[in-house]
């Protein structure tokens, strides 16, 4: 159909754009009004050329209020785009010349940071301490209830430690007492009795030898709580261990020596070479090398650090001695400081994966008495580790000879010692 609706003509349509108009002049494209807000550094695109014309673009009707054609219709919106700030305009821009600066980035507040940082550590500091207070507090077993020790002797100054190591094969299996030549005997015993004295004018460390010639008094029994009278009984002192367990072996120590016993701690064969192992080895000096088939001891002399069978095997000879009971208990005294030391370097103390094995193994193979807290056994550890050094003093009980083979002790250098070690004095006895 060619016809066009009434009213309407082809001829009508004028030089409108897109109404199928044959001119070449396009319709006015609406625009904005330019707000120029500084003069940019290079023509806006479009802009006339060297030599005229618009670069091929047919060049458009002047802009105005409005659109092209004249029509007045202005909204006031300034879109940038003349002034090439529509990215770039206003604090914080970037765009070509945008005049304002932009804003420094403030200096960090190193002040708050220090102070959060130190917030932050200590308070890990804090709950890994209290943690590892209650995980260590209720590892340890307390067993030996001192209540049930009678007529003992009143408490002086200071605190005295019993210290003992047992040859209890508790938890061992037959291969282990193979490996730390044990042996399998029924029963326990003692192999090692020590008096540590912790006061304010000096540790003091006295070994108790297992054969010493003892009393046994008046006591009550551990489990049946009947009461039975002395008779005047002489024995080793390792033999009321083996009678009626620690409670018997505190009440004699107390009898025939009128020393308070204030605490009671017990260590087996297993435990000590777990510690040992667990610390790393212990290293130490031996003076002169010896050999021994009954604690399977082989040792050179010189410096050297033993591992946990080593350890054992150092601690529990006698055989190889001319002085048998009396040089291990020195050889006890000895390795116990060089342990306490070895435990209680940085390379220990710093490093977790060291330090909780070591007092893991420490706290599992200890036995100690109720009233026992982790701060009366720091105390103990760090006296233990003091006493070959400073004003420490380490020595054998006093000894005056012997009957029937058990050892006899100095009975006024004994009563001196205990005199000097009750009043918290400077020990001036010696077992030579």
């Amino acid at each position: 159909m060619s016809e066009w609706p009434e009213g309407r003509s082809n001829d009508n349509r004028g030089d409108r754009y897109g109404r199928g108009s044959a001119s070449a002049q396009p319709e006015g494209a609406r625009v904005m009004r330019q707000v120029r807000r500084g003069e940019p550094s290079a023509p806006p695109y479009g802009a006339p050329q060297q030599g005229g014309g618009y670069g091929g673009v047919p060049q458009q009707p002047a802009y105005g209020n409005g659109y092209a054609d004249g029509s007045g219709y202005d909204n006031g919106y300034d879109s940038g785009y003349n002034s090439g700030q529509v990215y770039g305009g206003g604090p914080g821009g970037g765009g070509p010349g945008d005049q304002y600066a932009r804003e420094p980035r403030p200096a960090p507040n190193w002040r708050k940071r220090i102070k959060w940082t130190a917030i932050v550590v200590l308070s890990v500091l804090i709950v890994t301490s209290v943690a590892t207070y209650f995980w260590a507090d209720s590892k340890l077993h307390r067993d030996v209830d001192l209540s049930k020790v009678i007529d003992r002797p009143a408490a002086g100054a200071g605190t005295n430690y019993l210290i003992v190591g047992s040859d209890s094969r508790k938890g061992m299996s037959d291969e282990d007492k193979k490996k730390l030549h044990t042996g399998s005997a029924e029963g326990q015993r003692t192999d090692s009795m020590m008096i540590l004295h912790v006061g304010d004018n000096g540790d003091t460390l006295v070994s108790l030898p297992r054969d010493s010639d003892v009393e046994i008094p008046s006591y009550q029994g551990s489990t049946s709580g009947k009461v039975y009278k002395g008779t005047g009984r002489h024995t080793k002192l390792n033999a009321a261990y083996a009678e009626d367990g620690p409670t018997l072996l505190v009440r004699t120590v107390e009898f025939n020596t009128g020393l308070h016993i204030d605490h009671y701690v017990e260590i087996g064969f297993a435990g000590f070479a777990d510690i040992v192992d667990a610390v790393g080895g212990v290293t130490i000096d031996i003076d002169k090398g010896f050999k021994d088939k009954y604690s399977g001891a082989d040792f050179k002399s010189g410096e050297q650090t033993l591992n946990g069978e080593q350890a054992l095997a150092f601690v529990r000879t006698r055989h190889a001695f001319a002085a048998s009971d009396l040089q291990r208990t020195k050889n006890q005294q000895k390795f116990l400081a060089a342990l306490a030391h070895q435990v209680a370097t940085p390379s220990t103390v710093l490093n977790p994966f060291k330090l909780y094995p070591t007092l893991g193994a420490g706290l599992d193979s200890l036995t100690v008495d109720k009233d026992m807290s982790l701060w009366d056994l720091a105390s103990m550890f760090f006296a233990m580790k003091d006493v070959n050094g400073g004003d420490g003093t380490s020595m054998n009980m006093p000894v005056s000879g012997s009957t029937g083979g058990n050892l006899v002790w100095d009975k006024a250098k004994v009563k001196t010692l205990v005199d000097e070690l009750k009043n918290d004095q400077k020990v001036t006895v010696t077992s030579d």
